[in-house]
């Protein structure tokens, strides 16, 4: 029986996931948390073959969560399952540690498919995903697989971005990443600098934007 946890603060989500994953003979949901700490805190009792990350948790991030994973379990396999756009987030994930990038919106057989193939030892990314790493290795590096401006921004700072997208005050969002008003402060005045943004009017306009036109909501 190959263990299974899965890291996603909303609960139909893991549900779903759970669900299709365990009517699989030989996978097993072994435990569900719904932030990055507590996965982290238990990820030694539970010792897990594969972890399945949402992009986004309250608190620490998918993305920090796939390093902290990478340092303490270095051959646990990881799949990000997320609702988040593709092709800003699949590399991102990728260099990061993780085997694998899904969409939320698959379904539940192509999700099964991409953890399968993440246990045997492969990577799982759609093939438009595919072509664009192949593409980037080929180039050393240099021809990045997302031709979103954003892409110069680091990934806390993209999440400060997409929650200023959302309607998040500097406050609200201190309060979700577990940082202090000043630090989400500095993230937003180097995101104006990365992307030439002359205001805080501009930047929560061009957040706004972002989300709306990009999927990210």
């Amino acid at each position: 029986m190959k263990d299974i946890i899965i890291v996603d603060d909303h609960p139909l989500m893991r549900k779903g996931l759970a669900l299709s994953l365990d009517a699989e003979a030989d996978l097993n949901v072994a435990a569900q948390y719904s932030s990055a700490e507590d996965a982290l805190e238990d990820i030694d009792r539970v010792d897990p073959l594969l972890a399945i990350v949402d992009v986004s948790l309250p608190g620490m991030s998918g993305m920090e969560l796939i390093k902290h994973l990478q340092a303490r379990k270095p051959d646990i396999a990881i799949l990000v399952v997320s609702r988040h756009d593709e092709k800003l987030y699949a590399e991102r994930s990728i260099r990061a540690g993780a085997k694998g990038y899904i969409m939320k919106l698959e379904a539940g057989d192509v999700i099964v498919k991409a953890v399968r193939q993440v246990l045997n030892g492969g990577i799982y990314v759609s093939d438009e995903i595919n072509e664009r790493l192949l593409m980037s290795m080929a180039s050393g590096g240099r021809e990045r697989i997302s031709q979103s401006p954003l892409e110069v921004l680091s990934d806390r700072e993209l999440e400060v971005f997409e929650l200023t997208g959302r309607g998040s005050s500097t406050r609200d969002i201190a309060e979700r990443l577990h940082l202090s008003v000043k630090t989400v402060e500095s993230y937003r005045a180097r995101i104006k600098k990365k992307l030439n943004l002359d205001s805080a009017t501009e930047l929560m306009k061009h957040a706004v934007q972002w989300v709306e036109s990009e999927g990210a909501t």
